[in-house]
This record gives C-alpha cells, sequence and structure tokens, in this order.
C-alpha cells in the first residue's frame, strides 16, 4: 500500500480537485497507460475493485471515457471526442512529471508485456 508520503507526494492536486484519492489514481493511471481495467487499477494501489469501478463509471458516464468489453473484462480509454479529456489529460501530464522518480517507477512504470523466456531478471 502506498506509505502516507508517497499519497502526499502523488496526488495533491488532483485529490483536491476530484474530491477522493481513488479518483485521481484512476485518472493518473490512464494518463499513464492509455487503457484500464478495474482490477488492474486496484492492485497496483491495492485498494478495493469495486472503488474503482464506480469512479471508472462515473468518468465513463461524465464522457471523459469509453468502455468495450475484452472477453469478460471492461476496458476503458479515453474518450477521443471529448474536448474535456484532451484538456485533462495535458494537465495530468504535468502532474505526471511532478511525482518522484520512485511514485513513478513503483506505480507507472509497469511491464506491459510479458519477459521473454530465459531472459535474465
Amino acid at each position: 500500500m502506498p506509505t502516507n508520503r508517497e499519497v502526499k507526494d502523488m496526488t495533491p492536486a488532483l485529490e483536491a480537485l476530484f474530491g477522493n484519492r481513488t479518483a485521481a489514481w484512476t485518472l493518473l493511471f490512464l494518463q499513464s497507460y492509455g487503457e484500464a481495467y478495474a482490477t488492474r487499477v486496484a492492485d497496483t494501489f491495492e485498494i478495493r475493485v469495486n472503488l474503482v469501478q464506480s469512479q471508472l463509471r462515473r468518468l465513463e458516464e461524465s464522457g471523459l471515457l469509453v468502455s468495450r468489453e475484452v472477453g469478460r473484462t471492461r476496458l476503458f480509454t479515453w474518450n477521443p471526442r471529448s474536448l474535456t479529456a484532451k484538456k485533462l489529460r495535458n494537465f495530468l501530464e504535468a502532474e505526471l512529471k511532478q511525482l518522484p522518480k520512485d511514485v513513478t517507477q513503483k506505480y507507472f512504470r509497469q511491464r506491459q508485456r510479458p519477459r521473454r523466456p530465459g531472459k535474465p531478471r
């Protein structure tokens, strides 16, 4: 679980703007990876899946996100038609750049693809 210091450094402006930490983390995750599903966000930040699901649904209902089914998983991405989403992404990108390197490495630079078999760690 993120320490209090990481949480403080991570999203002070976003948490104040969006009213809760889950929304801030979800938005930063989406900005960093471009797409997200609730379980992955919840596992990354060690929070309950239903909290992330409700934030993703709320953001989709507001028009910032769109989703599609991939197998049994609902995958969320930014709405390319939303001007507000484009402006928000610029703000989030600036916020990501201000994060300490250790926080960025831990939460926003996870491997996206499996390792090649036999590759040394």
